[in-house]
């Protein structure tokens, strides 16, 4: 983790990390009926894996954090996931723009079925910006594992190749987007999906590529 990057994060966000205070990163709970908790035990796993090979200290725990919550600037990383529709009101679009642009980042990704609302959705939040597909050769797909052709398929869902997009604010990527590959799913137990450990494997270190961009970009 590059020192610089993270007192950056903390300056912006006013939030100090510490032995009793450590990093934690959360699950977006939203609004409008799609299943957000899903993929229940996803970030635990990735945690966990993250914190013994890239010797992360995130808290163990998965956080839960709204829209709207003022808490979510105490989190560098949040995932949001799920089968079904989402929303976002005035107020909770606003306090997503004004952490993203702060310095936290949003990782999307569909757990089948929530493509047709992402763009809609985030346009709420960025007005000015239209998701862009990642390129192969992007810093995201090269950290300390190597992903040359981007994204690891995980689950077959329309037999689609996976894609990664991102809203770029200023330069900086704050939204990543990633669909037809299902990394959620990818972390969770072994025998929940029927993955197989080496599918695990390759969402586990791409996941982990992502935490690593996050926390050194």
């Amino acid at each position: 983790m590059r020192i610089i990057s993270l007192l950056t994060f903390i300056v912006i966000f006013n939030f100090s990390y510490s032995q009793e205070n450590p990093l934690k990163i959360a699950k977006l709970k939203y609004a409008g009926g799609g299943d957000w908790y899903s993929a229940r035990t996803a970030l635990p796993n990735l945690i966990q894996f993250c914190n013994r090979y890239l010797n992360t200290s995130i808290n163990q725990n998965e956080e839960i954090v709204e829209p709207e919550s003022k808490e979510i600037f105490n989190y560098p990383y949040i995932f949001m996931t799920g089968h079904g529709t989402f929303v976002f009101n005035d107020n909770e679009a606003e306090n997503l723009r004004h952490y993203l642009i702060g310095g936290g980042f949003l990782h999307i990704d569909d757990n089948y079925g929530l493509n047709p609302f992402v763009r809609p959705q985030m346009k709420k939040v960025f007005p000015e910006l239209e998701f862009v597909e990642l390129p192969f050769n992007h810093p995201i797909f090269h950290q300390k594992y190597d992903f040359p052709n981007g994204l690891p398929k995980i689950h077959e869902h329309d037999n689609k190749p996976p894609q990664a997009f991102g809203l770029i604010y200023e330069g900086k990527l704050v939204c990543l987007f990633t669909y037809e590959c299902d990394l959620g799913n990818g972390w969770e137990d072994y025998g929940i999906h029927g993955d197989s450990e080496e599918t695990r494997l390759k969402a586990l270190k791409m996941g982990a590529n992502i935490i690593q961009y996050v926390f050194t970009r």
